[in-house]
């Protein structure tokens, strides 16, 4: 499957629950979304796998692949498209064993350091950031800003997604940066029209 990383949505089980979790991501998807990771931090498997095959099915035919975040198991039981892991969530090789060749598999980066380390080997894409602080994750690293952000691009030999309080209106300081695209949560997940809140990352392309 291409990885065309313009525009990536990660799902927040409560900014979701108003519309319900198909709804918004199927209404993002028609505004241009091009990935959708399923992120729930404290589902069981066995929903999150429920979940996953419901949002697989409503993705068939679109080319937009569905990653998981984290959890390996479910991506390998889904039938996921591929799994999105952070620097502490397991080995890269044991993941890529388990998921196959065709799988995507992303990993997490917030420094030089973990840039200098990476199994490129078995990765597809980055995860770059955060570029800002953000309310979707307590525990993330110092944020990078637009200048970070770009060091980190530049020392990358994978694409990479920009993620961390990122909206519409950062499109043009994420590209010239380097970032293949934006990764955001509440900016569509959170509105009342993820439709329209993913077209306005298009808007002034």
């Amino acid at each position: 499957m291409r990885l065309d990383l313009s525009l990536y949505l990660v799902t927040d089980p409560g900014l979701c629950a108003g519309r319900g979790l198909v709804d918004t991501v199927v209404a993002a998807v028609r505004g241009g979304v091009t990935v959708v990771q399923l992120r729930d931090k404290h589902a069981a498997d066995g929903e999150m796998i429920d979940q996953a095959r419901r949002l697989k099915a409503a993705l068939a035919g679109s080319g937009v692949p569905l990653i998981i975040n984290d959890r390996l198991a479910v991506a390998v039981e889904s039938g996921a498209d591929g799994l999105h892991i952070g620097q502490d969530d397991g080995e890269v090789a044991a993941a890529r064993a388990a998921l196959g060749e065709r799988a995507l598999l992303g990993l997490s980066v917030q420094t030089l350091e973990q840039m200098a380390r990476l199994d490129t080997e078995r990765l597809d894409y980055l995860g770059l950031g955060p570029v800002f602080a953000t309310p979707s994750k307590h525990d993330h690293a110092q944020p990078l800003g637009f200048t970070g952000l770009a060091r980190l691009v530049a020392a990358s030999p994978l694409p990479g997604v920009a993620i961390g309080g990122l909206k519409a209106e950062h499109v043009a300081a994420t590209r010239e940066a380097g970032a293949q695209g934006l990764a955001v949560i509440s900016a569509i997940c959170g509105r009342p029209d993820p439709e329209a809140a993913a077209r306005a990352f298009f808007a002034g392309r």
